[in-house]
């Protein structure tokens, strides 16, 4: 296990997760999350999400922010992580503006100007996170040599907490 401060830990994932093209998300206390692609604004500690009126996450906002979980998974990027935060709906035309790409204007026949569109934030206030920087076979020598030594574990990553 590698040593790092929160500090370094917290840039580390955001790092990762920007890496990364999309997750699972859902609101908390239901048992359905839904992949949807992200976009990482670390400075407010928000993932931004470009969805539609009339979807179940943005129905579930559409009043209030909710409690809401996100999940993430990738060996390429040695990062898995499950976090909680506060999904809203946000008007901000800044903000979609500059979120806004091609892939998301493929779902809207108006494009960004689509009375659909609607942007999500996830606010994150927690992180379980587990991290590696162990390739495939990196991981196997290290499970073999945990067997050849008897008395060492083998060393695969990080997993800690994050709080934003």
């Amino acid at each position: 296990m590698s040593e790092h401060s929160n500090e370094e830990r917290v840039r580390m994932f955001w790092d990762r997760l920007a890496d990364l093209r999309a997750g699972m998300v859902g609101i908390k206390g239901t048992d359905r999350l839904v992949p949807m692609s992200h976009h990482v604004d670390h400075e407010t500690g928000c993932l931004w999400f470009i969805a539609a009126h009339g979807e179940e996450l943005t129905n579930a906002v559409e009043t209030s922010p909710r409690d809401a979980l996100f999940s993430v998974s990738s060996d390429k990027h040695g990062l898995y992580a499950h976090a909680h935060g506060t999904l809203e709906l946000s008007h901000d035309k800044a903000k979609l503006d500059e979120v806004w790409n091609a892939v998301a204007a493929s779902w809207f026949d108006d494009g960004r100007n689509d009375p659909d569109v609607r942007l999500l934030c996830l606010r994150l206030r927690e992180a379980e996170v587990w991290t590696t920087t162990t390739s495939s076979a990196a991981f196997l020598f290290q499970i073999a040599k945990a067997k050849a030594v008897r008395e060492a574990k083998p060393d695969v990553g990080d997993n800690y907490t994050l709080r934003f």
